[in-house]
C-alpha cells in the first residue's frame, strides 16, 4: 500500500533505483519500471542498464529491441561493464543486427542467431569491458580475436585474455583457455609433450559446473583419448551424453555414432539414430552424411537409398564433400534418384571443391565418358579451369586434356599445350601427353628432342604407357639415338605392366630384324599375351607362328582360330594365311612371313 501512495517522482534517483532493485528481487517488474525510468533519466548507469533489460525481455514494459539497444548503449557509454558485456554478446549473437531491429518490437524472448553477427560493434564493447578488467569481457574479446574476421585475429593476444579470464574463474574463460592449449598441443608435438593435460581437465570441469555443453564434449574427447589420465571410454561417453542432452549438436553427432557402434556405451541404435537426426537437422553435416551412409549400406534391413539420398542432400547443403560425392554417384547410377549425369557432375565438382579426394577422379572419368553429355562435360571443364587457375596441376592436366579433345569446349591445341606444359611439372600423365603434342607439333612447334625428353621423364617415373612410347622413339632414333636393346627392355617392362601394344612390340623385336638377339619362343609368348587381349596384329602373328611352328610346335587348329579372329578385326593379310592352311599341311617353315 505504501508503494502505491508514493510516486516515483517523489523519490530521488538513487532512492528510486534502490526501491526498484527490491521490487525486481520480488519479481514485480511492472512496479519497478517507473522507478527505474526515474533513475535512468538522471543518467544513473545501473538504472539505464536495468531499463534496457526490461525492454529487451519485455519485463514490466512492452518488449522493444530498439529501446533496449538505446538504453544499453547509454549505460555502456558511461562505463557500465555489465551493459558493455551484454552489448558485445548481443551483437555476436546477431540479436541486435539491423534486420532484427527492423522487425521490432515484439519478441517472446531474446533468441540467439536471429540475424548476422556484427563483429565490429561486438569488439568495440568487448574491448571496453576487457579494459575494465571484466573476466567476461576478456573471454568475449578473446573469442572475437580467435574466430572473428581474419584481418582482426590475434592468437597471441587472445591467449593472454583467455588465461586472465580463466584465472578469475570465469567459466567461458576456462573453456577458451583449455581449447587454446589443446589446439597448440595438437599442432606441435613438442608443445604436446610439455602440455599439462590434467590441468586442462580442471579448467574444463570448472566450465562444466557452469553448464557449458562444449566443455563436457571436450572433456569427453580427452577421456576417450586418455589425455590427462588413463583412457576411460565409459566416462567419455557420459560427458558426451551430457553435452548431447544440453543440445550441443557436435556432441549429439559424436555420441549418436558411439551409440550406433556400441563404443564405450551399450549399443542403442534407436537412440543413436535419433541423436544423429537431431544433429543433422540442427546443421551438423557429418551427422547427415553418416545417416546417408547408414541408409545406403543397410544393416538388418535392406538399404533404403531414397532415405540415404535425402540425408546426403541435407549434408550437401551443409557443405559436406563426401556426401556430395555419394549423392553424385546415386545420380550417376539412377538409384532412388533421377539418372542425371549433369547433376552428378555438379555434385562431383562440389565435392572436389570441398576437398574430397575421390571426387576429382570421378569427375574426370565422367567428363571423359560418352555418357556424360555436353552439359556435364561443360561442368567438368569449368571446374578444371577454376582449379587449374589456382595452381592445381591435376586440374591443369584435365583441362589440357579437355581442350585437346574438345570435351566440354571447342578443341584448342594451343591452349591445351599451355596447360599440359604447366601440369607436366608435376603430373606424370601430363609429361607423356605434352611430349606427344610436341612430337606431333600440336599447338606448339614440333621438336622431337624436347618431346623425347618429356616422355623420358614419364617413363623414368614408372608410367608403362610412356615406357612403350619411349621404346618406339628408341627403335626409330626419333629425338635421340637408336637403342634397340634399351627399347626391348622398356617394351618388356611396359608389357609386364599390361600395355598390350608393348607386348606386340616386344614380340616383333624378338622375332628378328632388330639389333637384339632373336628369341622366337619368347616372341610367341608375347604375341599370345597380346592376342588374348584382343590385339589384332598379335592375333595375326600368333596364327602365323602356330601355323608354321616358328616359335615351337605347329598347331594348325589354334593357328586357324587366331587368324580368323584377326580377319574378323579387319586384318586383310589374315585371308592369305588362312587360305594357305590345308588339312594335310606342308612341312613347317623356319622363317616368319
Amino acid at each position: 500500500m505504501f508503494d502505491r501512495l508514493i510516486s516515483a517522482r517523489l523519490l530521488g534517483p538513487a532512492a528510486a533505483l534502490r526501491r526498484a532493485r527490491a521490487l525486481l528481487a520480488e519479481d514485480q517488474p511492472a512496479r519497478a519500471f517507473p522507478l527505474l525510468a526515474r533513475a535512468a533519466s538522471a543518467r544513473l548507469p545501473e538504472a539505464e542498464f536495468r531499463v534496457a533489460r526490461c525492454y529487451l525481455e519485455g519485463a514490466g514494459v512492452p518488449q522493444s529491441l530498439s529501446e533496449g539497444l538505446r538504453w544499453l548503449e547509454r549505460s555502456a557509454g558511461q562505463g557500465h561493464v555489465d551493459a558493455q558485456n551484454l552489448l558485445a554478446a548481443l551483437f555476436l549473437q546477431g540479436v541486435l543486427s539491423p534486420e532484427v531491429l527492423d522487425a521490432d518490437p515484439l519478441f517472446a524472448r531474446i533468441t540467439p542467431q536471429q540475424g548476422a553477427t556484427d563483429w565490429a560493434r561486438a569488439r568495440i564493447w568487448a574491448e571496453r569491458a576487457a579494459a575494465a578488467g571484466s573476466p567476461e569481457g576478456q573471454s568475449t574479446l578473446a573469442f572475437i580475436l580467435t574466430i572473428g574476421p581474419e584481418d582482426g585475429r590475434d592468437a597471441e593476444r587472445a591467449a593472454g585474455l583467455y588465461e586472465a579470464s580463466a584465472r578469475s574463474g570465469w567459466p567461458q574463460g576456462c573453456l577458451g583457455w583449455a581449447l587454446h592449449r589443446l589446439g597448440r598441443a595438437s599442432a606441435d608435438p613438442a608443445v604436446a609433450a610439455a602440455t599439462d593435460y590434467a590441468e586442462i581437465r580442471v579448467l574444463l570441469e570448472r566450465a562444466i559446473k557452469a553448464g557449458i555443453p562444449m566443455a563436457s564434449a571436450v572433456l569427453g574427447e580427452m577421456m576417450d583419448l586418455g589425455q590427462g589420465g588413463p583412457a576411460d571410454p565409459q566416462a567419455a561417453a557420459r560427458h558426451l551424453a551430457t553435452a548431447a542432452d544440453l543440445g550441443l549438436r557436435s556432441a549429439q553427432s559424436r555420441f549418436g555414432r558411439m551409440l550406433m557402434a556400441g563404443a564405450g556405451v551399450q549399443q542403442d541404435t534407436v537412440r543413436g539414430e535419433s541423436l544423429l537426426r537431431r544433429a543433422a537437422l540442427a546443421g551438423d553435416g557429418d551427422a547427415a552424411a553418416f545417416l546417408g551412409d547408414l541408409y545406403a549400406r543397410g544393416g538388418d534391413l535392406p538399404p533404403n537409398h531414397a532415405e540415404a539420398a535425402m540425408w546426403y542432400r541435407r549434408a550437401v547443403e551443409l557443405g559436406h564433400g563426401a556426401a556430395a560425392r555419394a549423392l553424385g554417384q546415386l545420380h550417376l547410377a539412377g538409384t532412388a534418384v533421377a539418372h542425371d549425369p549433369q547433376e552428378a557432375a555438379r555434385l562431383f565438382r562440389l565435392a572436389a571443391e570441398a576437398g574430397d579426394r575421390e571426387a576429382p577422379g570421378l569427375l574426370t572419368a565422367l567428363v571423359t565418358s560418352p555418357e556424360a553429355g555436353e552439359r556435364a562435360h561443360a561442368v567438368g571443364q569449368a571446374w578444371f579451369a577454376e582449379a587449374a587457375e589456382k595452381g592445381d596441376l591435376v586440374a591443369a592436366f584435365n583441362l589440357g586434356t579437355c581442350l585437346a579433345d574438345g570435351i566440354g569446349t571447342e578443341r584448342d591445341d594451343r591452349a591445351a599445350a599451355v596447360w599440359l606444359r604447366r601440369a607436366a611439372e608435376g603430373v606424370v600423365n601430363a609429361q607423356l601427353a605434352y611430349g606427344l603434342m610436341v612430337l606431333a607439333g600440336r599447338g606448339v612447334p614440333a621438336d622431337p628432342e624436347e618431346a623425347r625428353g618429356w616422355i623420358t621423364r614419364a617413363a623414368v617415373a614408372g608410367m608403362p604407357q610412356a615406357q612403350a612410347v619411349l621404346a618406339d622413339l628408341m627403335v626409330a632414333g626419333t629425338g635421340g639415338p637408336r637403342d634397340h636393346a634399351q627399347a626391348l627392355a622398356l617394351y618388356e617392362k611396359a608389357a609386364q605392366a599390361g600395355v598390350t601394344q608393348a607386348m606386340f612390340a616386344a614380340g616383333a623385336m624378338l622375332g628378328g630384324g632388330h639389333d637384339v638377339a632373336w628369341d622366337r619362343a619368347a616372341a610367341q609368348r608375347w604375341f599370345a599375351m597380346a592376342a588374348e587381349r584382343g590385339h589384332a596384329l598379335s592375333q595375326l602373328m600368333l596364327g602365323r607362328y602356330l601355323a608354321r611352328g616358328i616359335g615351337g610346335e605347329r598347331d594348325p587348329a589354334a593357328a586357324r582360330m587366331w587368324l580368323e579372329q584377326a580377319q574378323a578385326q579387319g586384318i586383310a593379310e589374315a585371308e592369305a594365311d588362312l587360305a594357305a592352311l590345308e588339312p594335310a599341311d606342308a612341312s613347317p617353315s623356319a622363317s616368319a612371313a
